[in-house]
């Protein structure tokens, strides 16, 4: 580290240089704090991805389509159920048959998430195995 230190007899120059010093310091000790925390933010579980692919898949006659409309209300294969009480007990009807059939869900684009969330911990919590998604294809795919 260089300083400059007058001789005291009659120093009245300006010092016109920038004293950099500081600022190198502290980059540097910015880059160092840098360095050592951004390995512990990008840190993730090591876990194997599935694979999607887009396979269109045939509907059986007996698939259950449970529909949710932008209103929350349930439908059992186009019936309106009274409350998520009746869904329930035909979902647990459902899951005694053997073999189960599949629970295909669909649910409008504009629903809240809250409604198709308890759909599906219903399925769950009747025994059901077997649940689908229904959606529309991308335009042009």
């Amino acid at each position: 580290m260089a300083m400059n230190i007058g001789t005291g007899e009659g120093d009245d120059e300006v010092m016109s240089a920038i004293n950099t010093t500081p600022l190198v310091d502290v980059m540097l000790v910015l880059l160092i704090i840098f360095l050592i925390t951004i390995p512990v933010a990008i840190q993730t579980v090591p876990v194997e991805l599935p694979k999607a692919n887009n396979e269109i898949n045939q509907t059986q006659p007996e698939n259950i389509t449970i529909a949710v409309d932008v209103d929350g209300n349930y439908y059992w294969n186009a019936m309106r159920m009274a409350n998520r009480a009746d869904l329930f007990d035909k979902l647990t009807e459902t899951a005694q048959i053997e073999p189960q059939p599949e629970i295909q869900v669909r649910g409008d684009e504009a629903v809240r998430f809250e409604a198709v969330g308890r759909l599906i911990f219903d399925i769950q919590r009747a025994g059901i195995h077997k649940v689908g998604f229904i959606t529309e294809p991308v335009q042009g795919s």
